[in-house]
């Protein structure tokens, strides 16, 4: 139906600073999506959205077991969506954190429309020794950078993946 809103979803995982919930929420602002712990909505009601964001910080090189949990359980579905991850390091161009994330939506049938990726404060192992990498990210640029795709998004044109 012409004209009605799209209900948009963002399914986030974030313990241990809150950075991915902040990338989480920038792009919630521009998509007018609900922000939500995979815990805080049932798989039926994250596939019945038209378009859902699936994200988590990265952890030893992959995404969060609880999202990943999500995921495995969520019925087959035709809808839209997009992954996005912060990470101390960044993302490797020949095993991009997301890939798994992706191939596993796009196996449930999901359209995978882009992923994001943004550096993030890190004080997993041996990062905590230091006081931590990344200290001041996600920044301005970063959470700028998490609008713009979502702009890109809701335009039909953000495609990464």
């Amino acid at each position: 139906m012409k004209g009605t809103p799209m209900k948009n979803l963002l399914v986030c995982t974030s313990v241990s600073h809150g950075n991915t919930r902040r990338v989480a929420e920038a792009m919630a602002g521009v998509l007018g999506a609900r922000v939500v712990a995979p815990e805080e909505v049932t798989t039926a009601e994250a596939a019945g959205h038209d378009l859902v964001g699936f994200g988590s910080g990265v952890f030893a090189q992959r995404m969060h077991p609880d999202l990943l949990a999500f995921v495995r359980a969520l019925p087959a579905s035709s809808r839209r969506a997009f992954v996005f991850a912060t990470s101390g390091l960044p993302e490797p161009a020949f095993a991009p954190y997301t890939r798994p994330l992706v191939r596993l939506l796009q196996h449930k049938g999901f359209e995978v429309e882009g992923t994001f990726t943004c550096r993030a404060y890190d004080t997993w192992g041996p990062f905590r020794l230091i006081g931590g990498i990344n200290k001041r990210r996600p920044d301005g640029a970063d959470l700028t950078a998490a609008r713009e795709f979502a702009e890109r998004l809701a335009n039909g044109s953000a495609r990464t993946a």
